[in-house]
């Protein structure tokens, strides 16, 4: 596993030892930009480092919700903003996705100016409560009894890492599935929990709870190992998908041209929020890691997760709309 929270933990203690950068935010709120509806996990996990941010930096930060297709609202608000450090973007692996989904996208991800990854996890696969199945083989063997009925609701609309996921799931498994497309992921539950849709994959925040109240049926996790927030839900892997592995993540970007001391000051707000003891808990208990880390490896990051997407994207045929 790749999380030392030791390692981050202590980096931040070092980022809080030296002098204070030269940039200062003023009373000047900063705008955490998401684009995504509130209450789905991007959006949670922005409010959970918004607040520790705002308390570091000594001024708001402030989370705005700018959904709509393909993330561009929120892309267009963070390209145009003044590259001050004011308007910083929370992405999920979906904000990566979309890019490689679509011909002609105006937004290329590695041309915003990376600050640091916040957290990483796998995703769930859940399924409504009354859907006679208790592990992803019954799924299959459903989804092959009722060709062409399994519904998979995707949060993030067709082509994020969610609908992404479910095309993997009927690369894998042969299964036909109707993959309906939700502004952002806590509409999809919104229907599972209604039993309008049959199944979806999901980050862990908000998934979790669910699961463990019986609102949902957890069947497995995309990690190569249990998620310790749900020790009795399996793998994929373990499901007989040896294949299958894929991970959520979140993490925060700048506007482009941003100054290097600014994303400095921004990381190490985000370095010291992802210790923090009630954060790193909070995480665990969402089935995430924190991770913290160098903007350079939050860059790197992204652009080989925007290269596996691309390869998965190819493999299922998916055309660029």
């Amino acid at each position: 596993m790749k999380y030392n929270l030791k390692a981050f933990a202590l980096a931040a203690l070092a980022f809080a030892a030296t002098p204070a950068y030269a940039q200062d935010f003023g009373s000047q709120p900063i705008r955490m930009i998401v684009g995504v509806a509130a209450g789905g996990a991007t959006d949670v996990t922005a409010r959970i480092i918004a607040q520790k941010m705002s308390a570091d930096l000594g001024v708001p930060v402030l989370v705005e919700n700018r959904t709509g297709a393909f993330f561009e609202p929120a892309y267009r608000e963070v390209t145009n903003a003044q590259p001050d450090g004011h308007t910083i973007f929370m992405i999920s692996a979906s904000t990566t996705v979309t890019q490689p989904g679509r011909k002609d996208f105006a937004y290329d991800i590695r041309k915003l100016e990376a600050i640091a990854e916040v957290s990483e996890g796998p995703f769930i696969l859940t399924a409504r409560k009354t859907l006679p199945v208790k592990t992803v083989a019954e799924l299959v063997a459903y989804g092959k009894a009722n060709p062409g009925k399994l519904s998979f609701g995707s949060g993030g609309g067709a082509g994020s890492s969610l609908s992404l996921a479910a095309e993997l799931f009927r690369l894998r498994t042969g299964v036909t599935i109707i993959n309906v497309p939700y502004k952002g992921a806590a509409n999809a539950l919104t229907d599972l929990l209604g039993g309008h849709i049959d199944a979806m994959f999901d980050a862990l925040p908000v998934q979790v709870p669910q699961v463990k109240s019986g609102g949902v049926l957890g069947l497995a996790v995309t990690s190569a190992k249990r998620s310790p927030a749900l020790p009795d839900v399996p793998t994929m892997i373990e499901s007989g998908f040896k294949d299958f592995e894929a991970y959520n993540y979140f993490g925060l970007l700048a506007t482009p041209g941003t100054p290097k001391p600014v994303i400095a000051k921004l990381r190490g707000a985000v370095l010291k929020a992802v210790a923090a003891p009630d954060v790193v808990a909070e995480f665990e208990k969402q089935g995430m890691n924190p991770v913290g880390g160098t903007s350079e490896a939050f860059a790197k990051m992204l652009a080989e997760d925007l290269e596996r997407w691309t390869k998965v994207i190819k493999e299922a045929g998916i055309e660029p709309q």
